[in-house]
């Protein structure tokens, strides 16, 4: 596209999957029930985590970051969503598209990090349980969650900007929400600065972490096989697998989206993967640290049986 074509955007439509209309009722009611158990399961964990003096470990500090994460992460892009999905006109201004941008990248950003913070917390737990309280102690636990958000906010606020401050020809975008992929397919001219800078956000935001998390868990693997009891290593592998199992589900979305060779045309595919990578993932993820880790499930059920009980009187 030749820059002398370029329009003023005040606002863009969001188009995914309208040539497939029969469909727009059915994910109106899946992302809206999704988005629900979304907040609530992950709402639990976090006050589990807050309320439960034996889940006062760093362990859980990580994990009440990444339940918060996730609540912000599918607030900042389904609630529009769901209005776009059921609306004739499915508009949204420019500073609206840019705002749900950059929070909404941000945070992916951020969960890929956190992921690898996690497993690195796992490592010290399981292949230096002597020094794991000296290791990871509040002053490093909160660092570490701090720079993991700051960082992640960087990385998403110099892409956001490159690409708003490029000419547009177009403002009807191929996605259901506002999508950094698929907003690149709308910019005039040159846009090689742009893919560069994706190219090393993805390799500081995804491949580096995703590294990190599989030397760590090379390690744990091999320090769980030499625990003589089985019933230590059970323990072991199971403060391990709820995690393994975020992080094949997240990094698995996310590396098809972000490492795939790109196309002009956004196809039906790519808007069901991102679908989820931003909404399943976080659905999911305080169903499996519940189900695979016997320690959240006692404190949950703890708690749901504490205020169900409280209310019956």
């Amino acid at each position: 596209m030749n820059e002398e074509n370029h329009t003023t955007v005040t606002e863009f439509f969001l188009v995914g999957l309208s040539h497939y209309p029969g469909l727009l009722l059915s994910l109106y009611v899946l992302c809206l029930v999704m988005y629900l158990v979304i907040l609530l399961g992950n709402s639990i964990l976090i006050i589990i985590s807050i309320l439960d003096p034996r889940l006062h470990t760093p362990m859980y500090f990580f994990l009440g970051n990444l339940s918060f994460l996730d609540i912000c992460y599918t607030s900042s892009s389904i609630p529009q969503m769901l209005i776009i999905v059921m609306s004739e006109r499915k508009s949204i201004s420019f500073t609206g598209c840019a705002l749900q941008m950059v929070i909404s990248l941000g945070l992916g950003c951020t969960e890929c990090i956190l992921l690898a913070v996690m497993a690195y917390d796992r490592y010290v737990a399981i292949c230096n349980p002597l020094r794991y309280t000296i290791i990871m102690n509040k002053g490093l636990c909160a660092q570490m969650a701090a720079w993991t958000w700051i960082t992640g906010f960087l990385v998403s606020l110099v892409q956001t900007v490159l690409a708003l401050l490029k000419p547009f020809c177009g403002n009807v975008i191929d996605h259901l929400t506002c999508e950094i992929l698929a907003l690149l397919k709308l910019l005039c001219g040159d846009i090689s600065l742009n893919v560069f800078i994706m190219t090393v956000a993805s390799i500081v935001i995804l491949i580096i972490p995703l590294t990190l998390i599989f030397f760590s868990y090379i390690f744990i693997l091999s320090t769980i096989l030499r625990i003589n009891s089985s019933e230590g290593r059970k323990k072991a592998f199971s403060t391990c697998s709820a995690h393994l199992t975020v992080v094949v589900l997240f990094y698995g979305s996310a590396l098809f989206i972000y490492m795939k060779p790109k196309s002009k045309d956004t196809k039906t595919s790519d808007e069901l993967i991102g679908l989820s990578y931003g909404v399943i993932t976080p659905m999911m993820n305080p169903i499996i640290y519940s189900l695979r880790n016997k320690e959240v499930k006692n404190a949950v059920e703890k708690f749901l049986i504490k205020n169900l009980y409280l209310k019956k009187i």
